[in-house]
This record gives C-alpha cells, sequence and structure tokens, in this order.
C-alpha cells in the first residue's frame, strides 16, 4: 500500500566478493542491489544472497575515479578500487545482456567503493552482532579462495575464462597509491568494544583502528 521511491530505485544486481579489512583471509560473496544516483555516485545495498530470504550485510558506495581524485589522503585509505574485479571477472552483473554490462564494467573499472558490512552472517546468521566492519576487494590474482569463486560461477552459470577475455579491451586505469590501504600496512578498522570479534578468523592476529600492520 505504501510507495517505496528509494527501493524502486535499485536497478542494477552486481554480484561480488568481499574480505574484512586487516583479515584478507575471511571472504565472502556480496550481492549488491544499487541505484545510480548520478553519473558519478552509485549507492548499493549488500546482502548476504539472491533470494526473497537474504539478509541485508551492509552497504556499498561506489563513486567516479574525478571525486575519488578529490578525498583527503586519509579518507581515500577506506576506499578499494574496482579495476581487478573488473579485468578478472570477478565482478558481475548477472541477468543482462553482454554488451550492457560489458558497458557497465567499463564504467565501474573507473570507480572506487567504500563498504560497510553490519551484519556478519558469514559467521553469525541469527543477530547483527558485533560492530560495522570496513571490507576490501581484490586486487590482484591469488588473493581470493578459488573454491568461492568457483562455486559462485558455477551457481550463475559464469565461464570465468570467457568473461576474462570479453573485458581485455576494458581500460583498467592505474591503482591510486592511496586506495585500497590494507596492501601498504594502512589497516583500518573498528575494534569491537565486546571482545568477541566475529569478524576474525581463528588463525587471525588482533587488528584496531586505524592500525598499521603487514597483514
Amino acid at each position: 500500500m505504501q510507495s517505496k521511491p528509494p527501493i524502486e530505485a535499485i536497478n542494477a544486481y552486481l554480484d561480488g566478493f568481499h574480505f574484512y579489512n586487516g583479515h584478507p583471509d575471511v571472504q565472502m560473496e556480496a550481492h549488491h542491489y544499487c541505484s545510480i544516483l548520478n553519473e558519478d555516485v552509485i549507492q548499493c545495498v549488500i546482502f548476504d544472497g539472491n533470494t526473497k530470504g537474504a539478509k541485508i550485510m551492509g552497504v556499498e558506495y561506489i563513486i567516479d575515479e574525478k571525486l575519488f581524485a578529490g578525498l583527503p589522503t586519509r579518507e581515500k585509505a577506506m576506499w578499494h578500487s574496482h579495476g581487478y574485479e573488473v579485468s578478472s571477472g570477478q565482478l558481475i552483473a548477472p541477468g543482462i545482456p553482454d554488451p550492457a554490462e560489458h558497458a557497465l564494467m567499463a564504467r565501474l573499472a573507473h570507480t572506487h567503493g567504500k563498504t560497510w558490512h553490519t551484519w556478519h552472517t558469514d559467521q553469525d546468521k541469527a543477530l547483527p552482532v558485533g560492530v560495522p566492519q570496513l571490507m576490501m576487494g581484490f586486487t590482484a590474482d591469488g588473493q581470493a579462495d578459488p573454491a568461492m569463486v568457483e562455486q559462485r560461477n558455477g551457481r550463475l552459470g559464469v565461464d570465468a575464462g570467457k568473461t576474462k577475455g570479453e573485458r581485455a579491451d576494458i581500460r583498467i586505469p592505474d591503482a591510486d597509491p592511496q586506495a585500497d590501504g590494507w596492501q601498504h600496512g594502512n589497516v583500518i578498522q573498528i575494534t569491537d568494544p565486546t571482545g568477541a570479534h566475529v569478524h576474525r578468523s581463528s588463525t587471525a592476529t588482533p587488528s584496531t583502528t586505524n592500525s598499521r600492520s603487514s597483514q
């Protein structure tokens, strides 16, 4: 009975992968339902699935490279680049014609995302316990769990080799050295005051807000 303009504005579905900033071994698939605010800004609600019962994991804000270039250095460290996600075929837009997906990916290759997960359903599906966690995206081969990627590709009918080949003509910008802060030892994360740290794997080492580590 109610109108839902913000929900009705969602017009894109992206599927990719995230990991906890500072804990690259704790990875998960992320389903993005996005609305394009303007030519430079996209906002996405992130779910742990693409079914009616999927839980909201968090949000991602995506901005064009021109806007990213104007951000302060400390702000840039919280954003992750999308170039590798596009070129590798890890980021996909299921259900749209190939030419439309190619055009969308060509655009996304020149963007950065800032992602916070608020419900860590990879570790607790009952309740959204813990604190929000800053998430990152992969930037090179060998970082993502191959089994995780293959399982997603098989479920959605994605031919990884074909997808990667079809995107070979997309220009991937040089990575901004101030983005993807985790790669440079600038790990920004919120410490869980409860001490539970549900985002942490059993083998991960502690991380603190604005910590610098070699992880």
